[in-house]
């Protein structure tokens, strides 16, 4: 019997040296490759292994784990080529016992650590909690593997030898220093793309035209220091430069090659590229999965091609790469625009919008250091790229345009650790909701796609962009400024209605604009005679000279009242534009700490370059909109990063299997009040009170609880129970509880589930949960009871969630003037109202078969919470499981 450790699905994993391995579980074909891994590493390891030098011991385990179907085993795989394995033997229903073999040239690129990482995953989803190893005292190999992996462990010592003992749960240390071990791994991987020396370009027509041929004369054009060649069955030179028939005739390594052929060809060239050593690609032809059935084969084959051979590809359909910075300078795409020399890096998932991009950072001055055209996404992805990009030192800030996810947790991730350093902008399309959700719940029915996506980018800094125009002059602002250190702007202008605007537009993104001190207004009055407004908006009057136009700004920027400073010059009859711009600049030097930006109307230049330069907009709407992402951009940095709360493993697997035993063969079932209680309960999510299936039930129960007592109909497939007369609340005799009962019968025909709970008051807030096929489990926060629908008092959260998260959505709500007491009226358990918001999102983790929960009302007030209702769907997983091992892309 072979054992076939059925677990997770094949994952590529990127290894510390930046090659591409297979973390898989074990096949039936496997037994040559195992017994030949044994065979081949060195006597030490199998000495480290099995505490002797017996290779008949190694082969003879190596049966066992073949024929044992109690034993986890996984082992990693590269270019055909068994490299590791790790096994887990029952010890209990919840201890197993771990070892790892890594082949002797595989050693120290972290193969022992993927292992463990996914094997502790495999084993958390068996119900397993805790892996137990015994090492000798002198593997420091697999002592740092299993100590520093960042698994809660113990040790204790025996004569030789260690035992350590790992939980199987991740925790925030886990996830962090395995997302650091991936950007390094990421950025080796990447550097043959990203840092290229020498590059062909494949798909040139000898007559000059086509995709190919505009590629090779932009990299010729764009003065690529390196050096580059081009491909063709025929010529032999092509644009002036060393043309050979095929890439494995080049004579020496080419890092890069650039694709631009038919799609049916494009295949037989990754082969040429592969068999020259070539380790990046980018795949502009079109023709792919964008196309149906067929151009979605030719695309996995041309994956799997790249991957089996540790080649990483870009596109296909793409508009090609830009490598912008003065060391490299490869314009590698089909556009003639090159913006100047910069820090921001770029990846847009649309060559159009890519080009959009790139032109109008060449219209702002915007200074860009990389872009990268993913198109189909077949390998290379915006997860990649941050990855990449985290450690260089030259990329100061990261934009992105995307249409998918992909592996919405992992950007998630990704996109925190990533805003911590640099700044992220991002401007995701398809956000619209073409029509109202299917689903039963309020929750499904409000979560729409861009309410996610909105969700996801507030909890992980991620700076979110309407648009092209909106991304590339907020990235203009956060080239230029500092960050502001506060929401207050001052507003001044020489025209008093465009001030008021600029005021108007202000408040509308959140920011202050506050009333100068008498101190400033009185400097102000008395650097220009007959001016309007020093209150803030500042009129400075039409007439205004631009010296004194700038020393009006100056005493702002010094004056410590405000954060950010937006200067509106109008072009009148009697001003000198240019004068005013070069006036402005000079004062703004001096005050560097300070956002300045300038809105000059009317036919008034732009401010001119300076080492602190003025940054410019063509409208107040898009400045202050600019500075509205900025502030909540440098708010978040400053806001609690406090790691949520985790549940403890053994609850965590119990809550699962509970779940998949209420779900059992069905595909997708709404819950009863009994189940949802079994399921719930654990958390502190269950509604209060008692079920009843008859009138005489019904009695005991309100009994039980104490009158009087609210009784309602627990029919899952029933939505809006108010409105259909199946509540009844208030009831003071066991007489109206039996009443109610009755007719709950008459009225649906049959006897039904009913719950009987003490009365509650209180503030309704409604607590929600649904799980998107694309973006995985949303968290809500709503007004509640019949407010829920009425109102548009609701925010969403991306879980795990922390208090201080869950904390900043109830503030959010207008409701929360209420929740902390208003007008005098005494608060709610709002702490009791956080600690609900984080348990809920320790559920969505837990328990993926949750798909939608409604918790509504829970009834908030100085006494405490109460779940009054609840409504909860199981469904098998589907999508972004947040329980699922960690991984960097699926097998194609």
């Amino acid at each position: 019997m072979i054992a076939t450790s059925l677990g997770p699905a094949p994952a590529d994993v990127l290894l510390a040296d930046g090659s591409i391995a297979v973390i898989r579980p074990l096949h039936p074909g496997d037994s040559p490759g195992l017994h030949d891994l044994h065979e081949q590493v060195s006597d030490d390891a199998i000495r480290m292994r099995f505490f002797s030098v017996s290779r008949h011991a190694a082969h003879v385990y190596v049966d066992h784990v073949l024929s044992d179907p109690e034993t986890l085993t996984l082992v990693a795989e590269r270019h055909g080529r068994l490299i590791g394995l790790a096994t887990a033997e029952p010890m209990s229903a919840t201890r197993y016992e771990v070892a790892f073999l890594v082949s002797d040239e595989a050693r120290g690129h972290g193969v022992g650590t993927l292992l463990l990482e996914h094997l502790a995953a495999l084993a958390l989803g068996r119900g397993i909690t805790t892996l137990e190893a015994d090492v000798l005292t002198e593997n420091h190999a697999m002592l740092t593997v299993l100590s520093g992996a960042g698994y809660t462990s113990r040790r204790e010592f025996d004569v030789g030898t260690v035992v350590l003992t790992l939980g199987t749960a991740t925790s925030a240390e886990t996830t962090a220093l395995a997302d650091a071990r991936e950007f390094h791994a990421e950025a080796r991987s990447l550097a043959p793309l990203l840092h290229p020396g020498r590059v062909a370009v494949v798909g040139v027509r000898e007559d000059g035209t086509g995709i190919g041929a505009t590629v090779l004369r932009s990299v010729i054009a764009g003065g690529f220091t390196g050096e580059v060649v081009a491909v063709h069955p025929r010529a032999r030179d092509l644009a002036g430069v060393p043309t050979y028939a095929s890439i494995s005739e080049v004579p020496g390594p080419v890092d890069l090659v650039v694709i631009c052929v038919p799609a049916a060809y494009a295949l037989d060239v990754c082969h040429d590229a592969v068999a020259a050593g070539v380790h990046a690609a980018v795949v502009v032809s079109s023709g792919f999965g964008e196309l149906g059935p067929e151009g979605a084969r030719m695309q996995h084959e041309l994956a799997a091609l790249a991957r089996a051979h540790d080649v990483r590809v870009v596109g296909p359909n793409c508009l090609g790469l830009l490598l912008n910075h003065p060391d490299l300078r490869l314009n590698a795409t089909f556009n003639d625009t090159v913006p100047p020399a910069g820090g921001l890096a770029v990846a847009s998932q649309s060559g159009g919008v890519g080009i959009v991009l790139m032109d109008l950072a060449h219209e702002l001055g915007l200074g860009v250091h990389t872009f990268v055209s993913l198109g189909n996404k077949a390998d290379v992805s915006s997860n990649d790229l941050l990855a990449a990009w985290y450690d260089d030192p030259e990329v100061t800030a990261a934009a992105l345009y995307l249409e998918s996810f992909g592996n919405a947790a992992k950007f998630a991730r990704f996109a925190r650790r990533f805003a911590r350093r640099k700044p992220l902008l991002a401007v995701v399309g398809g956000r619209s909701d073409s029509g109202s959700r299917a689903g039963a719940s309020h929750t499904a029915a409000a979560a729409t796609p861009g309410v996610g996506v909105d969700a996801l980018f507030a909890q992980s800094g991620v700076i979110g962009c309407r648009d092209a125009e909106d991304l590339a002059r907020t990235a203009l602002l956060l080239d230029q400024q500092q960050l502001p250190r506060g929401r207050r702007v001052a507003i001044v202008s020489n025209a008093g209605g465009m001030g008021v605007l600029a005021a108007d537009a202000a408040t509308d993104e959140g920011l202050v604009v506050p009333e100068f001190s008498s101190q400033l207004q009185a400097r102000l009055a008395s650097l220009v005679q007959g001016t309007t407004g020093t209150s803030n908006p500042v009129d400075a009057g039409a007439g205004v000279a631009p010296r004194q136009l700038a020393e009006m700004v100056d005493a702002v920027l010094g004056s410590d009242e405000v954060d950010a400073v937006v200067v509106v010059p109008v072009a009148t009859g009697v001003s000198d534009g240019s004068a005013t711009m070069s006036e402005l600049t000079r004062v703004r030097g001096g005050h560097p700490g300070i956002p300045a930006l300038a809105v000059p109307l009317g036919g008034l230049p732009d401010a001119p370059a300076s080492e602190h330069p003025i940054t410019t907009y063509r409208t107040t709407a898009s400045a202050l909109r600019a500075l509205g992402r900025a502030v909540r951009y440098a708010e978040w940095l400053e806001a609690d990063a406090a790691v949520p709360p985790a549940t403890p493993p053994e609850e965590a697997v119990a809550a699962r299997r509970v779940a998949r035993d209420l779900l059992g063969d069905a595909g997708t079932r709404w819950l009863g009040a009994t189940e949802t209680t079994r399921l719930l309960a654990a958390y502190g999510l269950h509604p209060s009170g008692h079920t009843a299936h008859s009138a005489a039930a019904a009695v005991r129960a309100a009994q039980a609880v104490g009158l009087p007592v609210a009784v309602k109909v627990t029919d899952p497939g029933v939505v809006h129970k108010t409105e259909l007369g199946l509540v009844r609340t208030g009831l003071r005799t066991v007489g109206q509880v039996r009443d109610a009962y009755r007719d709950f019968r008459d009225a649906l025909g049959h006897a039904p589930e009913v719950l009987v709970q003490p009365m509650a008051t209180g503030t309704e807030v409604a607590l929600g949960l649904v799980r998107d096929p694309s973006m995985g489990p949303l968290v809500m926060i709503a007004s509640g009871g019949v407010a829920t629908d009425v109102w548009n008092d609701r925010a969403f959260l991306v879980p795990p969630v922390s208090q201080a998260e869950g904390a900043r959505a109830v503030d959010s709500l207008r409701i929360s003037r209420i929740l902390h007491g208003f007008r005098g009226a005494p608060a709610g358990d709002v702490a009791g109202l956080h600690s609900l918001i984080t348990a809920l999102g320790r559920l969505a983790v837990d328990v993926p078969e949750l798909a939608e929960l409604d918790l509504n009302p829970v009834m908030v007030s100085p006494a405490g919470c109460v779940v009054v209702d609840a409504k909860v769907r199981l469904a098998t997983p589907v999508g972004p499981d947040t329980s699922a091992p960690r991984q960097l892309r699926p097998v194609p």
